[in-house]
């Protein structure tokens, strides 16, 4: 019944969808192999529309070069698992041999009974280790969900600054331009007149920077959207969302993330895959190879009878426990499962300890940015409003006007700042309640996992 294991025919996709179904990054978006028509309409429906993040997530797990090189890998691991499983072929033999006018040909055909013997281990230790290719692909699409928020949420707000300092920038160019006809009838001294041309000059380089750094966030999305030239015409929101109104608690995020998280799930997958190996170890600590085969030999005396002489019979081969008794592999797969364990057992700490890290750092930032919106932008509004009154009725100057004009754009663009990281907060926290750190993800992908295994190949 090992024998008989096939490829899956959707390539694992089925399996990924379910480790990530329902994750709060993902969202309503379902991770494919590859495009087919109905993902590539769907594409363009959401394209036609100001791109949402959840549009993007949808769009980048449908579309994106990282997700179907995600789902290869995973095939790449279940034609592994298929071909560990697989029953060994038979070795076929053929020898001729020549003295004087005798003439011998040998024939045996062979068959590695230690490879059929140790096939359901082998099937199942390649099966769990399938099962953590799983998981690291459920990793991977959760991943390309993570940094496509990210980059979505600096593309809108990349953009947004933009326009505020457009703004800024027509007002310092209005500033300046009123000082140069002062200064030209003699109001204004050089000296004014040259700072107010400096604040637009500074104020057209930030606006230079800016439309730069909106241009980079914006192809960084559609490298993540897979989307050729013709399709990065996509329009995005004006703004952010706003803040939600509600936080989760600091123990129901740890939780969660020691419950959640895929590379503690990996983890534990992989602890049992070593566990399995270990003991196939020491079942075969003394004998890790065994063959046995029919043998037919023929001789022709090739005198002037022309007769012929066949023996028929048996082989067994098998290694001579003589020097090596298998203590250094028996040894060895002890140490990999207790390296295995303490790998559970600092994934189980990296992963609360991360968990507690991004909920501060969202805390924060929900309160820098809730700080903002509730009591920097309306205090300074008032300011605004108090300086329009004083400007009309004579109290204050046009330049007074001016310079609580650019103050007030520059507070408006530190609470957009102030907005981004927060999502950007919110999109780690996320992630850190389901994903894994790249330590995590490298620390289920040992090299000398593998080596705990027997060799099969038979000896000759």
């Amino acid at each position: 019944m090992a024998g008989c294991a096939s490829l899956a025919p959707d390539g694992g996709e089925r399996d990924v969808q379910s480790l990530v179904g329902g994750n709060a990054i993902l969202g309503d978006a379902t991770p494919r192999a590859a495009p087919d028509a109905a993902s590539r309409e769907a594409v363009d429906a959401l394209l036609a529309q100001p791109l949402d993040a959840q549009a993007a997530v949808r769009i980048a797990l449908a579309n994106g070069p990282r997700m179907q090189e995600a789902f290869a890998t995973l095939q790449l691991s279940d034609a592994d698992r298929v071909q560990a499983a697989s029953l060994p072929n038979p070795v076929f033999a053929f020898g001729r041999l020549r003295e004087g006018r005798e003439l011998e040909i040998e024939r045996a055909i062979g068959f590695n009974v230690l490879g059929l013997l140790t096939l359901p281990w082998q099937a199942r230790w390649a099966g769990q280790r399938h099962e953590v290719a799983k998981l690291q692909a459920a990793q991977s699409v959760l991943q390309l969900a993570a940094d496509t928020r990210r980059a979505w949420v600096r593309a809108v707000a990349a953009q947004q600054a933009v326009v505020y300092l457009r703004d800024a920038e027509s007002a310092t160019e209005a500033g300046a331009e009123l000082a140069e006809r002062m200064a030209r009838v003699g109001n204004w001294s050089a000296l004014q007149r040259t700072r107010e041309q400096l604040l637009h000059a500074d104020a057209a380089a930030q606006l230079a920077r800016a439309e730069q750094a909106a241009l980079s966030a914006r192809e960084q999305l559609t490298r993540l959207l897979g989307l050729n030239a013709a399709q990065a015409g996509y329009r995005l929101p004006d703004r952010l969302p706003p803040l939600p109104v509600s936080m989760p608690a600091l123990a129901d995020v740890q939780a969660s993330a020691l419950r959640d998280r895929l590379d503690v799930r990996a983890a534990q997958a992989q602890t049992a895959a070593t566990a399995d190996s270990l003991g196939l170890t020491h079942a075969t600590r003394f004998v890790d190879a065994l063959e046995i085969g029919g043998v037919r030999n023929t001789k022709f005396e090739n005198d002037a009878d022309g007769s012929r002489r066949t023996q028929q019979g048996f082989e067994l081969s098998l290694p001579i426990p003589l020097f090596d008794w298998g203590q250094a592999r028996s040894a060895r797969a002890e140490a990999l499962y207790r390296q295995s364990a303490a790998r559970v057992r600092a994934t189980g700490l990296l992963a609360a300890s991360e968990a507690r890290e991004a909920y501060g750092g969202w805390r924060s930032a929900w309160d820098i940015a809730q700080r903002y919106q509730t009591e920097v932008l309306p205090l300074r509004q008032q300011v605004n409003e108090q300086m329009v009154l004083r400007y009309n009725g004579m109290l204050a100057s046009v330049w007074e006007l001016l310079a609580e004009t650019r103050a007030s754009m520059l507070a408006v663009n530190a609470a957009m700042d102030a907005q981004r990281d927060f999502w950007l907060a919110d999109t780690d926290l996320q992630f850190a309640l389901t994903g894994s750190s790249p330590a995590g993800v490298n620390a289920l992908q040992s090299p000398g996992d593998s080596a705990a295994l027997p060799s099969t190949a038979g000896a000759h």
